[in-house]
């Protein structure tokens, strides 16, 4: 059987964005994955927290900061960038249920939060950074199914088994008569749960000194293996943000990928540490440890 000649099994519809409404309110898909992985990603951080002398507590209080400033400042870099459009309707610019923020706008807001956290609470950045980049990814996996729910983010039409279904209302212009698109969402969201993988098991391997890692570790892998996937799959989308003819996103993530890369040269090739914010102490890495994780406030 000709597997591109097998209906059904591979194509995606999305059933709407709103879940259920009760009479003015609704309840929409993107809200609540949002809400998910901001819960999730708490749940995790604070459980890696303490294999790294870090109390649960601070990592709450850190969420609270990510939160108010990563989720605004998606927002505003996704309305800068699409500014003709918002500025017809103003209005719409609050309208964050209906979709539109970038990650890496989020991403930029989470550090500036997370770095002055950081120096306010006297705890290394890089602490932070290694304990939620697992989470931050996993969210961002997540997320990403709301641009499901929305049908929003896909690519260039395809005709492979499996293909995304954009109802008419939702397509491009020069694309009305195409039915079937790239899952572009569904690309970036498995990419995100490999890198996923990749961290937590760099991770709890790290904890029995195989290998030893150094502070920042985590989060430079996360900035190079997310820039770089995100590099070929923004390559597909017909809804990129544009400056001029480049993608903005492929611009950042080629950015973020060398940033990483050049990190992790800088800790093992060059053997330095990285800069901080405070005198940073180095993970832990025994067995002992591992097995019983310890629950100390810094």
């Amino acid at each position: 059987m000709d597997i591109f000649n097998f209906p059904l099994a591979f194509q995606f519809a999305s059933p709407g964005p709103i879940i259920f409404s009760l009479g003015p309110l609704s309840v929409r898909w993107y809200g609540l994955l949002i809400a998910s992985a901001v819960l999730i990603g708490l749940t995790l951080s604070q459980y890696l927290a303490k294999y790294r002398n870090v109390h649960p507590d601070l990592i709450g209080d850190l969420a609270i900061w990510l939160v108010l400033a990563a989720i605004p400042c998606a927002r505003i870099y996704y309305v800068l960038f699409q500014w003709p459009q918002y500025a017809k309707d103003p209005g719409d610019i609050i309208a964050i249920w209906k979709g539109g923020i970038a990650i890496h706008g989020a991403i930029i807001g989470g550090i500036v939060a997370a770095l002055i956290f950081a120096r306010l609470k006297k705890i290394s950045f890089w602490q932070l950074a290694d304990i939620v980049a697992p989470s931050v990814i996993l969210g961002q996996a997540i997320g990403r199914w709301g641009n499901f729910f929305n049908s929003e983010a896909f690519g260039r039409p395809t005709d492979l088994p499996w293909k995304l279904y954009i109802p008419p209302a939702q397509r491009p212009s020069g694309y009305i008569n195409f039915e079937y698109f790239h899952p572009t969402f569904l690309y970036e969201s498995l990419w995100n749960l490999a890198v996923f993988g990749l961290l937590i098991t760099l991770f709890f391997r790290s904890l029995k000194g195989k290998p030893h890692l150094k502070l920042g570790t985590l989060f430079l892998v996360y900035f190079a293996t997310y820039s770089a996937g995100r590099v070929w799959i923004e390559g597909l989308r017909t809804d990129s943000l544009m400056l001029g003819p480049v993608r903005i996103a492929q611009l950042v993530s080629v950015g973020g990928m060398l940033l990483g890369l050049a990190g992790l040269a800088w800790l093992y090739i060059a053997g330095r540490s990285l800069p901080d914010v405070v005198p940073s102490e180095p993970p832990l890495n025994s067995s002992a440890q591992s097995a019983n994780p310890p629950n100390k406030t810094p």
